[in-house]
């Protein structure tokens, strides 16, 4: 039982299912495809379980789970959402990301798809209506124009002489273009000038750091992606090698000695879980409206703050949700 629960959560569950199912036919499998590994995924998978059990579906009692798991390759995303369409699954959740949806979008109006999305799941085009979503997808739906705003704002108290600010995206990424804009005019609003630099792989990462020392904004925003996430250690060392001051969307990076995050809360996983078990309880996609996340914390790296020789506003410190020190 220890080893199948250690499978379970740490990845190789892609097979559990199958043995459940082998054992106990009768349990619906619901599928979970998330554009990440599973050594990065412990802080979706716990949250997502207990909005599960919220519903009173327990993983291996009353439903069985099929995993799959794209690594952060873009490209991996639709094979994989065909696997575990073709299970079948009963429901199809996907984790972080929008790409995950979108690809499982192409292949299904039947199944029903529980999304969560960092970006707008209208302009994503996931659905046409976020209270009325229609059709087979619904879920939780980031607000990016805040975000983006509130970090922007970020680098601007650390930094208020600075005259330019700066995004990292990862380009193939279906949000990138977007985030591009709204970081743009969220920056221009404040008077500032925004340098937009690109990294879709490691040697690009470099590339980027390597960009930014050389145009020396006051700072740069990061939003989270798999990619960027599964990168995050040597995205921190980078940031410390050529004394860019960052800002991030989850807590993940502080904690890897990034200098601050800001962003949703867990919560946004929960919300997926209680989705996917109402519609196990018999609820239609189109009549969940799509959730859009009110919990954000903040999360200060006091030692990151040394390092870059950085004086952290007392305004900030009392602000955050939690200082590393």
């Amino acid at each position: 039982m220890r080893r199948r629960e250690v499978i379970a959560v740490l990845g190789g569950a892609a097979l559990w299912p199958l043995a459940v199912r082998a054992q106990q036919p009768t349990l619906p499998v619901v599928g979970c495809l998330i554009n990440g590994s599973p050594a990065d995924a412990k802080f979706l998978i716990a949250p997502f379980h207990d909005g599960l059990a919220d519903m009173g579906y327990v993983e291996g009692r009353n439903i069985a789970i099929a995993y799959r798991w794209a690594e952060g390759r873009n490209e991996r995303l639709s094979a994989l959402a065909a696997e575990l369409i073709n299970l079948p699954v009963v429901v199809l959740a996907t984790l972080y990301g929008s790409g995950g949806a979108l690809a499982a979008k192409k292949l299904t109006t039947s199944i029903p798809i529980v999304f969560q999305t960092g970006g707008d799941a209208v302009a994503l085009g996931l659905v046409a209506d976020l209270n009325r979503p229609e059709a087979n997808l619904t879920g939780v739906s980031g607000i990016t124009d805040f975000l983006l705003t509130k970090q922007i704002g970020l680098l601007r108290e650390l930094f208020p002489k600075a005259k330019s600010l700066a995004l990292l995206t990862n380009p193939t990424s279906p949000n990138a273009k977007r985030l591009v804009q709204i970081t743009q005019a969220a920056a221009k609003s404040m008077g500032r000038e925004l340098v937009a630099v690109a990294a879709g792989n490691e040697d690009e990462l470099d590339s980027a750091f390597a960009a930014l020392a050389e145009r020396r904004p006051g700072g740069v925003v990061i939003p989270t992606n798999a990619f960027f996430l599964a990168e995050r250690h040597r995205i921190v060392k980078l940031a410390a090698k050529y004394q860019v001051a960052t800002v991030y969307d989850v807590r993940e990076f502080a904690e890897a000695g990034g200098l601050i995050s800001y962003g949703q809360s867990t919560d946004r996983f929960r919300q997926v879980g209680v989705y996917v078990g109402k519609i196990l309880g018999g609820a239609k996609p189109a009549d969940l409206p799509v959730v859009r996340p009110t919990k954000f914390e903040l999360v200060v790296n006091r030692t990151a703050a040394k390092a870059l020789g950085l004086e952290l506003p007392s305004a900030l410190l009392f602000q955050a949700d939690e200082v590393i020190e």
